[in-house]
């Protein structure tokens, strides 16, 4: 590829990372964002394949490329972006600053790396390693060249999915005419070299072979022949590694050999347990002994964000305020290096995991500082600033939005102290401040947060600058949250022609800030417009991004929801059964998104009177919340609660009523007393007594419902409201016509005043 060559019309390639058997690593400019990324184009398919395999090796590339950008987590690469152009398959991943351990194993002369480095790093992939599992995910490629050590001693697994694209359609997945799994022979286990299914734990037996190396300078089986090195791990005990190194800790030694038990049931149960037996053998007396230093980690932090150990000379940073676990949480600085990497013991796709360098934030990259009177402060204190920016940023994206929001309000007013309220490292902190603020249900501290970040970036950057555009489109979603759908629409409306005037139609933030002006148009009660604007925006996705990208398919969805509220249900019916079955094939059967769609299959079919197959579809739903979130899982309780809607509406009032009550007690100790999502279960126990004709029952529950309601809204709340109509439905019921007059005749005048 050229080195001018703009992917997408939006990646522009810089210059050549490594190459190896798989394609190349670039490093780019993501256009859009304003950001430096890693580009990873795979080799175009030659024409030795079929149409077919062609086919099924395009499907499993974006297939295992959404899987790779689902999984948020600090020890695993960052997928931001992927698609095909031109016939290559490309990934946009973040940038990293770092050596893989097979680099740096190479710098060190093939000899072992420092024990307590070699604790570090099995502690930090065993961690990481938990949480692809608890996602269902199983790398069956872990080797030195997929692991990557950052300069701040972070460590990150790369190439979730990619080493696999070939396994389902045979080209690549076995030696041939032997049936015996292709992979590297060094690291593989034994179920993968018998071809039998594999599952997390040959990602533990291949972990074990690489702490073995790195510990030792040598594989388990380190023999010149491939297979030899198959049988070795089928059939041959490794010496332990303390033979080779007598420093090792004992109880490391201990670890590798069960990572390196022949049947997986010897080994460790999960990376958790694993992850435990290294920090409690790390932390302990006899640990803290050989490896020099006491634990860096407090016994409650999680294990998702447990930090490496302590490097010498590494320094802890001027933030006394924030949680220990946040030093470190950095993907560093850019490097300068250009250089073509060389695959490492002779693997061809060694060079595809090589020396990236760091790519800023997710949505507001800090901009080159500006020019100022302030005395530019020391680069010691901006580095510390960045690392805990990006902290933040990695709490966020682990959906930590209270912790992520503190880290932020503290590096801007420091910011804000050494750089100015101007600079654009201040303003993007209070940009994530705002964006934080907007996820946790503080709407109005948003607002001012966006405002402030607008009128600053305004003044510094200009009116059409993408990134005041971006602020001022974070205003509108917040003046939504807050209900003022009307001033959320002369924003939406002014930022979308200024993206159109400056970056076009269809590009993909234009068509973003269309999506959401559609879907406020149907909250300022335009359905008709929303419904057409949200057609629009999907023809367009599906002709810039594909029929099948997620973004395509949420406006979808939002068309959908369109056809629903203009009680187009037939339309509505057919959409999201669409979406629903085209998230599952991108996606997954058991993703959220693909859930969500469901579920909206299943209101559709209650509104067309289909009420058996909803209830069945609910069942099914049910089962694969509970499997999938657990039982007490907000959206598990949600599709209880279509269940026993559908239940009701096939006169099964008795279930009906019992899995409403189920419901409403879950929710009240999950979400608390005056939850709207209770208060709703609650009202579904009052209409199912009063279907059974206890009536004097129900009228209690109603009136609970309304004081709630009226405590937490407010008395003239169209819900408050609603549910003073429901007291008065049911004394006529009881025969209490004159009480329930009253009852109307206060709700109307309530109504009024609203009006």
């Amino acid at each position: 590829m050229a080195d001018t060559r703009l992917i997408q019309g939006r990646y522009r390639l810089l210059d050549l990372i490594g190459r190896g058997g798989m394609g190349e690593v670039w490093r780019a400019r993501d256009e859009s964002l304003g950001r430096r990324v890693a580009v990873k184009c795979l080799k175009p398919i030659g024409t030795q394949h079929d149409q077919q395999i062609s086919g099924v090796l395009r499907e499993r590339f974006r297939r295992e490329a959404r899987v790779a950008a689902a999984l948020q987590h600090r020890g695993v690469t960052v997928v931001h972006d992927f698609g095909e152009y031109e016939g290559v398959l490309y990934l946009v991943m973040e940038l990293l600053e770092g050596r893989n351990l097979s680099q740096l194993l190479e710098d060190n002369k093939q000899h072992p790396l420092p024990v307590h480095d070699v604790v570090d790093i099995a502690e930090q992939v065993a961690w990481a390693l938990a949480y692809t599992h608890e996602q269902g995910i199983v790398h069956r490629d872990l080797k030195p060249a997929n692991i990557m050590r950052l300069a701040d001693g972070t460590v990150k697994i790369c190439d979730f999915g990619i080493a696999r694209l070939g396994h389902d359609i045979g080209f690549t997945s076995r030696l041939t005419g032997t049936g015996i799994a292709m992979g590297t022979p060094h690291y593989m286990s034994p179920e993968q070299i018998s071809g039998v299914n594999v599952d997390h734990r040959s990602d533990l037996y291949s972990l074990g072979c690489v702490l073995y190396e790195i510990a030792t300078g040598v594989p388990p089986f380190d023999l010149d022949d491939a297979w030899a090195v198959l049988v070795g791990h089928r059939d041959t005990a490794p010496e332990p590694p303390r033979t080779h190194r007598e420093e090792l800790p004992e109880f490391f030694d201990r670890i590798v050999l069960d990572l390196l038990a022949k049947t997986p049931d010897e080994r460790p149960a999960d990376a958790k347990d694993l992850g435990r037996r290294l920090t409690d053998g790390r932390t302990g007396p006899a640990g803290v002994a050989l490896l020099g230093r006491p634990a860096a980690v407090p016994a409650a932090a999680p294990p998702e964000l447990r930090p490496p150990a302590e490097q010498p000379g590494q320094r802890a940073g001027r933030a006394p305020r924030l949680p220990s676990w946040t030093r470190g949480m950095t993907t560093g600085h850019k490097a300068g290096g250009t250089g073509t990497l060389t695959p490492a013991h002779g693997d061809p796709a060694a060079g595809l995991t090589g020396e990236w360098t760091s790519g800023g934030g997710l949505r507001a990259p800090a901009a080159p500082p500006a020019r100022t009177e302030r005395p530019t402060p020391p680069p010691e204190v901006l580095e510390v600033l960045d690392n805990r920016h990006n902290a933040g940023l990695s709490l966020g994206r682990l959906g930590r939005w209270e912790e992520a929001g503190e880290v932020h309000r503290s590096v801007a007013a420091e910011r804000e102290h050494a750089l100015g309220p101007d600079h654009p490292d201040t303003l993007a902190s209070h940009y994530e401040v705002g964006f934080t603020l907007s996820r946790t249900g503080r709407p109005a501290d948003a607002l001012r947060e966006f405002t402030k970040v607008t009128e600053g970036r305004t003044r510094t950057m200009g009116a059409d600058h993408p990134e005041t555009l971006a602020a001022r489109q974070e205003t509108a979603y917040v003046l939504g949250q807050l209900g003022r759908h009307f001033d959320a629409h002369q924003v939406y409306t002014a930022v979308l022609a200024a993206r159109e005037r400056t970056m076009g139609p269809d590009h993909v933030d234009t068509l973003r800030c269309r999506h959401n002006l559609a879907f406020n148009l149907s909250r300022l009660g335009r359905l008709e417009d929303s419904y057409r604007m949200a057609r629009d925006v999907a023809s367009a996705r599906a002709r810039v991004l594909g029929a099948t990208h997620p973004d395509t398919l949420v406006t979808r969805y939002e068309v959908a929801y369109a056809l629903g509220q203009l009680g187009r249900w037939t339309e509505a019916l057919q959409t999201y059964r669409e979406v629903a079955a085209a998230r599952a094939q991108a996606l997954g059967a058991d993703h959220p998104d693909t859930l969500s769609a469901r579920y909206e299959v299943g209101i559709c079919l209650g509104r067309l009177g289909r009420s058996a197959e909803a209830l069945e579809l609910y069942r099914d739903l049910v089962d694969d919340r509970t499997r999938t979130g657990g039982p007490a899982d907000a959206e598990t309780l949600r599709a209880r609660h279509g269940l026993g809607v559908n239940l009701g509406r096939l006169a099964r009032w008795e279930e009906a009523l019992a899995e409403a009550r189920d419901v409403c007690a879950v929710r009240e100790r999950v979400l608390g007393p005056d939850h709207p999502d209770t208060l709703v279960s609650r009202r579904e126990v009052a209409v199912g007594l009063g279907w059974l004709g206890r009536w004097a029952d129900a009228l209690a529950v109603y009136r609970e419902v309304a004081r709630s309601r009226e405590r937490v809204l407010g008395a003239d709340h169209p819900d408050a409201l609603a549910s003073r109509n429901d007291e008065a439905q049911c004394l006529e019921q009881l025969g209490r016509g004159a009480e329930a007059a009253e009852i109307y005749r206060r709700v109307a005048a309530l109504r009024r005043g609203r009006g």
